[in-house]
């Protein structure tokens, strides 16, 4: 079941607005500040094995788009001070990505990292269809466990062109679209996969605990790190 034609035309509406606000984040990254000069995440976050994406690639651009209105929502779900926390075992790996990049000229964007349990519930309630939005279980996985980001490259201070923006529900926002798709954006997806998959061998199921991070076939700017897919209780950790 595909959204309705009503659902794609809020969100074209929204997605254009979201394109703006990356821009002015991408030109003034106020969540690029070196290692040293990031706070300690909480307690809980830190028992849950979770770090502050920045430790591990100080240049990163913060650019939550959860955090703000310009979602497929239409309203925050994140407080505004959110913090992009992942797993300690993405770690390896997004800094190997950043380090390929890096040496290009380029620079990682995170759209999202780990969300909590009643945010994702909130996703569904407002699309209710598994095809573009995860249904929430009893369980967390993929972003809940903090084990998978959502993300584009910035070049030059400009977002470089992927095709579709973030949420994008179109076939042309699959991994490895081509129709409705530039060879310039095909170009632009493969080079941030293969920067991603730098730290181990690229994969479809990243359950076998390697330091590359797995593009997932559904949304270009997803990637999954190791155990990702695995079930693990939910988390109960604060995002700011």
């Amino acid at each position: 079941m595909r959204p309705t034609r009503r659902d794609v035309s809020v969100r074209r509406g929204v997605l254009a607005a979201a394109t703006i606000s990356a821009a002015v984040a991408v030109a003034a990254p106020a969540g690029a500040v070196p290692g040293g000069d990031v706070p300690p995440v909480s307690p809980q976050a830190a028992a849950a094995g979770f770090v502050d994406v920045r430790t591990v690639v100080p240049d990163a651009v913060i650019d939550l788009r959860y955090a703000t209105p310009h979602n497929f929502v239409g309203v925050p779900l994140y407080p505004a001070d959110a913090r992009c926390l992942v797993h300690e075992s993405m770690a390896p790996g997004l800094a190997k990505a950043a380090d390929e990049l890096r040496a290009q000229g380029d620079v990682l964007v995170f759209w999202d990292c780990y969300r909590p349990h009643d945010v994702q519930v909130r996703m569904f309630d407002a699309v209710p269809n598994p095809a573009w939005v995860a249904k929430p279980g009893p369980y967390a996985r993929s972003h809940e466990a903090g084990r998978s980001v959502d993300v584009t490259i910035a070049e030059r201070g400009q977002l470089v062109d992927m095709g579709t923006d973030f949420d994008d529900f179109s076939a042309r926002a699959t991994a490895y679209a081509t129709d409705g798709v530039s060879a310039a954006a095909q170009a632009n997806r493969a080079r941030l996969r293969t920067a991603m998959g730098a730290g181990g061998q690229e994969r479809s199921d990243p359950g076998n605990g390697s330091g590359g991070l797995a593009v997932y076939s559904g949304e270009w700017w997803h990637f999954d790190g190791p155990g990702a897919g695995v079930q693990r209780p939910i988390l109960d950790v604060p995002i700011d």
